[in-house]
């Protein structure tokens, strides 16, 4: 089992940065790939990204490539969602999730293990 908390949310103006922490219990961290997902309000939990636990192979949606960036620190059980050009339509909350050996799937379902998210807003 791992279990996930995220931390690094808060208010910034359109443009600006923030990057996001997902902190992991366990000592097989290094078996789980991480994804990110968010939630906005009256919206579907959307795929944000992942990055895989051999090869450390990143994906991302379409709206965030070229924008955000997730990196993994084996070493203090950390992966990191680095999101630069924020736009209001980023708001939302942001969960990491843990899939054991997985392949980098963009469907929630594929993930067993959640962190309790954390509020990211984007002002214009």
């Amino acid at each position: 089992q791992v279990q996930l908390v995220e931390s690094g949310g808060g208010l910034v103006q359109a443009g600006g940065s923030l990057r996001l922490s997902c902190a992991a219990s366990g000592r097989t961290f290094s078996r789980y790939t991480i994804g990110w997902f968010r939630l906005a309000p009256e919206k579907e939990r959307e795929f944000v990204g992942a990055i895989t636990w051999s090869l450390l192979r990143t994906f991302y949606a379409d709206s965030v490539k070229g924008r955000f960036t997730i990196s993994r620190d084996g070493a203090k059980n950390m992966v990191y969602l680095q999101m630069n050009s924020l736009k209001p339509e980023d708001t939302a909350v942001y969960y990491c999730a843990a899939e054991q050996y997985g392949s980098g799937s963009s469907s929630f379902h594929a993930y067993a293990y959640w962190g309790q998210g954390t509020q990211v807003t984007v002002s214009s």
